[in-house]
């Protein structure tokens, strides 16, 4: 266990359409995002260069880096990991894996307030990415069962409580919105934002997992694809 001061923390995120790094160091925060679907590559590392600059930091001032661990697109995932590790490496610090569905749940807690949150990510090939999240008496959304891939038409929900009202995130939500609530059949409200996973909202939950000593050294780190045939094709 570490001490319950603030971690200071660099977020990579390249899982989905959405590119964005973020900074926490003491009390102030650093961001940079872009929807850009394809340019990951280019342009992940001159937003670190910014942000640090920004702040006026360099990397070894800070106590880990944290990369968006997926679920996501196959590319995206490999490129964050090669960044992170890299930058790890050079600076000799931890890194710690944040779940992007639940980084777009957390989202969802902090600005609107809601506490049962659906995150879908659109997976193609006719399936979704799908988490389901609740918040704890410390504001930190946490996943309820497990994470999975599947068709829109088979997803669960569980202890299914139909008084509850479920906030839905995510692309999955976008493109499935019909197949989605038809099987849930549970109160949802779907919300237009957070649509992707933002390195920002990566924060709160890389800090409790930093707290517990959850950090580990660059070369463990992994992507979660979720799918076991990484190579399936469309239909």
């Amino acid at each position: 266990m570490v001490n319950d001061s603030m971690a200071n923390l660099l977020v990579i995120d390249t899982a989905t359409e959405a590119c964005s790094v973020a900074l926490q160091y003491e009390n102030q925060l650093f961001t940079r995002s872009k929807v850009a679907p394809r340019e990951h590559g280019e342009l992940i590392l001159p937003m670190v260069d910014e942000i640090l600059s920004e702040a006026g930091l360099k990397l070894t001032q800070l106590d880990a880096i944290v990369y968006g661990q997926g679920p996501g697109a196959f590319t995206g995932l490999r490129i964050c990991i090669s960044v992170v590790q890299g930058l790890a490496f050079g600076a000799d610090l931890p890194v710690i894996g944040v779940s992007s569905l639940q980084a777009m749940a957390q989202a969802s807690r902090d600005s609107l307030g809601v506490e049962h949150v659906l995150s879908a990510i659109d997976a193609r090939m006719g399936e979704v990415y799908w988490g389901q999240y609740e918040s704890d008496v410390n504001g930190i959304m946490q996943l309820v069962g497990q994470e999975t891939v599947c068709a829109p038409n088979v997803v669960t929900v569980s202890n299914a409580d139909s008084s509850k009202v479920y906030s839905a995130v995510g692309t999955g939500w976008k493109t499935y919105a019909k197949e989605l609530s038809e099987t849930l059949n549970l109160p949802t409200v779907i919300h237009k934002e957070p649509l992707y996973p933002y390195a920002e909202a990566m924060l709160p939950k890389a800090v409790e997992l930093y707290k517990q000593g959850e950090a580990i050294p660059a070369e463990q780190a992994i992507p979660v694809y979720l799918r076991d045939n990484v190579a399936k094709k469309a239909k």
